[in-house]
């Protein structure tokens, strides 16, 4: 102990030192960016590929195997899920959680690389970028104004998009609601036909005056010179004068056959908010940005650009999770006070005014030590490092309880306060290295969880990690030094014997609570046989009354929420306008509910990301933001139950209406994968287990399927042998086909006062489109125009809207939520039943996903960290007090709490989270044994030191000594975490008290499970401990007495 002899000596440099990790701490808090969840982004890329044109079919197998082959081959690569629709494809890459994402973008840009020359050569360049794992924008801008024009609107939006984009933290700005622009040239059938002008003409004048061709370059006496043709369109006026056809009699341009305009193209999307038409710049963040961080950003630059925009442009800003994570962080820090105050008020009145400000001390410098730890990993200050404080908060005083109490003792005997902490020191230093090792030692494998649940839970123990070992440098070198220098203070006579007669004396006769507990337990050490027999049939009663009577099993939990979202869904080749009228119903439906603070729609193409089961007929998504909960009577669940009660009235739709999820993201309740090669089969059993699930099943809601939707299209036939014969180019008729649709693309143009390109398409009037104007299209040939019905066949054709694979194999999902009270982990159990008696067919893949594969998987994983927590405490144990024995009597504690928690569980009757509640259990698993080696160290230490004593007396005399520092480091555990344990978040630095909570809904089952079993398992311990210890003594003085003499004596050896 010559380092604690140095640092006492020179006690200013010692205090100075401490000081100084306290400022660190400081400074560490104030950097440490705010988040209210943790960070779960495993790292996603996304790659798109366009096609103008092509099915889902040929997408697959054009573009999507070819991607797959070579992305397929990535090491790291968890998943990869590929979407074929029309025109389009994209594959969401997953890699493993270890692997940075700018890792894994380089690698997917080098695949793609590889596999682009396998593409069709008129594919669009593959786009790979970072794909947001959010489920809704940080924050909204929106835009509005009475009377401004749409095109200034829009220019406006464009611009402060822009300006978003250069933001660092941001991963994208989308915009929403906007049509886009486009100059259209209308074609007109009649004087088209007039000039004698077909089609094909017409398209391929323009494509060849919209050219820049470099004609090389001239070298002279005088130097080298470029020479360019210009032939770019730059200005809507270029495009009236393009000519068409000439002849004799003069030139015929685009704008003689043509209705030029600056226009907009048809809306594929719609947005509002609370029913107010607008435009909306949906930002999300880079998966490593603070939400907090990027909302003040896109604040400072938007109202940086406000003076720059046309007036009557509104700009507003809804959804902006930054003022909810101040706030919460704000609660959870005034409950990690509330929390201090409490456990400081039992430490002094425990331990008296002087020891317990001594013992408190070392509260604010563990948390600011975690602080400078959890700062330096790159953690946020979020809910998972909050809780780990506050869970460590009763845990960390309990090295100094133990030291300062036994200074205390020590004190009592007349020693001076300098060697009174030295001696308790070297006297408790292992057993409180060892109490501080095997609560590590059990939260140790959670940091090593794998997966999204693992990412998302691994804050809790590395704060408590770095918590703790803040708290043993504190009781074994600083708490010591303080107390030498300030723990002088004068006992009075009463606590003087008391704590005499607890030190040498019998503590039978001891008035109070510890006289009367060591009274109960000399009588039941005296029959430890009986009272361990009563024990294990309380135990055994409780586990086989758990077995039949508990509430059952969940994932998580259900948390109170402030954020949710209403999917509305639709079949139908419904246009956006007709969209658009049956959202409004739903929208005033939600507006009406009196909770609902704001409601953010979007209609069409280019929704939002906030719903991760998009079925494939929703047709909108609104976003709704409640009022804080303290400000609203009715929880969420409640509020959107009301929700979806309020539109099931509507006919032609169907509306789902969830809160957003609260713990790790993993989908609806209930996913039913199916994967098979034979795509007519997939179909057939993905909707014979969606029928199931309506029918057979009650107490589902919300049953989807991502099979293709029902349709219609259309199917151009070109009969190629009569093609031949008039010399038909099949890309005319392509072409030819397009005027009657969306139109041709033929160019695109900066105008002036935009800085985005503008497309120019031709097409025909809207009078003259539609499927029958096919049959009036001509195209050229050698032979002069032909009519396109000569040759060409159209045919309606099922429409398969898109194609969906993983790893490689096609796949289709049948998905549903649970009615509010009913668990999800029962309806699984029905629907294996079930599938038992009727099998998916033998080609069929058939998995269950979604919540079920997360608990699942957590459960083993949870399963294994306990064993393993228990090993490596079992080795600890068993190198501080070489005993077998003893070490698996230390460890019985875990069992008694476990059954606690069953025991509070089935009380209460509430659900075993497999989340919360396992890692309750497990992190109890390191906090009741301290205890228990604490007691059992001083035993051994009672047994050598008055080997007089027998062992029932040395066993009374050792837990009398205890009892008070077991309570208290129990109480201080407790108290820390009552408050959220009941359900009630109590913040002492708003002056505000919220029940049922965002914070105390999260947490209510941690906490619960740790109060539950450490209540219990304490009790126990300071009766079964003791029993156990005086039980082997009097079992073997039993057994010698039922041996023969003979065999007692002779036979062994004996004298």
């Amino acid at each position: 102990m010559s380092v604690l002899d140095t640092a006492v000596s020179r006690a200013r440099s010692t205090i100075s030192l401490m000081l100084l990790v306290v400022l660190v701490g400081v400074v560490a808090r104030q950097m440490m960016t705010i988040e209210t969840n943790p960070e779960v982004n495993p790292p996603f890329v996304i790659v798109q590929v366009r096609h103008e044109g092509i099915s889902p079919e040929d997408g697959v197998r054009l573009l999507v195997r070819p991607l797959e082959q070579e992305i397929r081959a990535l090491e790291g690569v968890e998943e990869m899920i590929a979407t074929a629709r029309e025109s389009l494809v994209y594959l969401v890459v997953e890699f493993d959680t270890a692997t940075p994402v700018d890792d894994a973008l380089d690698e997917v840009r080098n695949a793609v690389d590889r596999a682009r020359a396998e593409l069709p050569r008129d594919a669009d360049e593959p786009i790979v970028e970072e794909a947001a794992a959010q489920p809704f924008p940080a924050i909204v801008v929106t835009l509005a104004g009475e009377g401004v024009g749409e095109r200034t609107l829009l220019q406006s939006a464009q611009h402060l998009q822009r300006r978003i984009e250069n933001i660092s933290e941001v991963l994208s700005a989308d915009l929403g609601g906007n049509r886009e622009e486009v100059v259209e040239a209308i074609i007109d059938p009649v004087r088209l036909e007039h000039y004698g002008i077909t089609s094909g003409q017409l398209i391929n004048a323009v494509l060849g005056n919209n050219l820049l061709i470099p004609a090389g370059e001239l070298l002279t006496e005088r130097g080298r010179f470029s020479v360019k043709v210009p032939g770019l369109i730059e200005t809507a006026r270029d495009v009236y004068g393009i000519p068409v056809k000439s002849s004799t009699d003069g030139v015929v341009t685009l704008g003689d056959v043509t209705d030029i305009r600056r226009t907009f193209k048809d809306p594929i999307s719609y947005t509002s908010v609370n029913g107010r038409p607008g435009l909306a710049i949906n930002v999300e963040k880079r998966n490593d940005a603070s939400s907090v961080a990027l909302a003040d950003r896109v604040r400072e630059v938007v109202n940086g650009e406000l003076d720059q925009l046309p007036r009557g442009v509104e700009v507003n800003f809804v959804f902006d999770q930054s003022q909810f994570a101040r706030d919460m962080v704000s609660e959870m820090e005034g409950n990690i006070l509330t929390a201090m105050l409490l456990v400081m008020i039992i430490v002094v009145a425990a331990l008296g005014f002087r020891s317990g400000m001594l013992v408190g001390l070392g509260i604010p410098f563990s948390l600011l030590f975690g602080s400078i730890i959890t700062w330096y990993l790159g953690f946020s200050f979020n809910f998972m490092v909050m809780f780990g404080m506050l869970l460590a908060l009763g845990m960390l005083i309990d090295g100094s309880i133990v030291i300062t109490e036994y200074a205390d003792r020590k004190m009592a005997e007349g020693m001076s306060a300098r060697v009174a902490y030295t001696l308790s020191v070297r006297r408790m230093f292992w057993p409180v290295v060892a109490s501080t090792g095997t609560t590590l030692a059990a939260f140790l494998p959670i940091m090593f969880w794998p997966g999204v649940v693992g990412d998302f839970m691994r804050y809790l123990p590395v704060t408590v990690f770095a918590v703790l070992a803040g708290s043993l440098l504190y009781a074994l070198f600083f708490a010591p030094v303080l107390g030498s220098l300030f723990g002088k203070g004068s006992l009075d006579a009463e606590t003087r014997q008391y704590l005499k007669q607890l030190e040498s004396g019998q503590p039978t006769a001891l008035t109070g609570l510890t006289g009367v507990f060591a009274r109960l337990l000399d009588r039941l050490v005296r029959r430890p046989l009986l009272a361990f027999g009563g024990v294990v049939l309380m135990l055994a009663g409780i586990i086989v009354a758990y077995g039949s009577f508990g509430a059952g099993v969940e994932f998580f939990t259900d948390t109170e929420e402030q954020y949710g979202n209403v999917a509305v869904r639709a079949q139908g080749n419904l246009s956006v306008p007709e969209q658009r009228a049956l959202v409004a119903d739903v929208e005033k439906a939600v507006l009406e509910v009196p909770e609902v603070r704001i409601a953010y729609t979007a209609v069409g193409s280019g929704g939002l990301s906030g719903n991760r089961d998009r079925a494939p007929d929703q047709i909108a998504n609104i976003l709704v933001e409640l009022y804080p909960a303290q400000q609203r009577e009715r929880r969420s669940r409640e509020i959107f139950a009301d929700l979806r009660q309020r539109t099931s009235v509507f006919s032609g739709i169907k509306v789902t209406a969830n809160v957003f999820e609260g713990g790790p993201p993993v989908g609806k309740a209930i996913v039913l994968e199916l994967r098979g090669r034979d795509y007519d089969q997939l179909l057939a059993e993905t909707w014979r287990l969606h029928r199931a699930l309506e029918g057979e099943f009650k107490g589902l809601r919300d049953i989807v399927n991502t099979a293709p939707l029902p349709g219609i299209q259309w199917e151009v036939q070109v009969d190629r042998t009569k093609a031949a014969l008039y010399g038909a180019d099949l890309t005319e008729v392509g072409r030819a086909v397009q005027l009657v649709t969306n139109g041709v693309r033929m160019a695109e143009y900066r105008p002036d006062d935009s800085d985005e390109e503008v497309d120019i398409r031709i097409r025909y009037p809207e009078s003259a489109r539609g499927i029958a104007a096919l049959d009036r299209l001509k195209v050229n040939t050698p032979g002069g125009a032909v009519p396109v019905g000569s040759f060409v066949d159209t045919r309606p054709r099922p429409k398969v809207d898109k194609i969906e694979r993983i790893n490689g194999v096609t796949r289709m999902q049948v998905k549903a939520d649970v009615e509010e009270g009913v668990l999800a982990d029962d309806k699984v159990r029905e629907i294996r039943a079930w599938l038992e008696d009727n099998p998916v067919a033998a080609d069929v893949e058939l998995l269950f996903r979604g919540a079920d594969e997360e608990q699942n998987e957590s459960m083993a994983f949870l399963g294994v960290a306990f064993l393993l927590s228990l090993f490596l405490m079992f080795i600890l144990l068993v190198t501080q007090f070489n005993s077998f024995y003893q070490s698996l009597l230390i460890l019985s504690s875990v069992v008694m709490s476990t059954i606690g928690v069953l025991l509070g569980l089935l009380v209460t009757q509430t659900t075993f989270s497999v989340i919360m509640t396992g890692v309750g259990i497990v992190a109890l698993a390191g906090i009741v044994v301290n205890n228990n080696i604490v007691l059992i160290d001083t035993y051994n230490f009672v047994r050598n030191s008055e080997p007089a004593l027998s062992p029932a007396a040395a066993a009374v005399k050792a837990s009398a000594q205890r009892l008070r520092p077991v309570f208290l480091t129990t109480a201080t555990t407790i108290l820390g975490l009552l408050p959220l344990a009941l359900g009630v978040s109590v913040d002492m630095l708003g002056r505000n008290i919220v029940v049922g909570g965002v914070i105390a809904s999260f947490w209510v089952q941690l906490a619960s499970a740790i109060v539950y079993g450490l209540t219990f398992s304490t009790l126990l311990t300071l009766v079964v401990t003791p029993i156990m210890l005086v039980l082997p003594g009097q079992l073997k003085e039993s057994l010698s007495h039922l041996m023969p003499p003979r065999i007692r004596g002779h036979q062994w050896g004996e004298g």
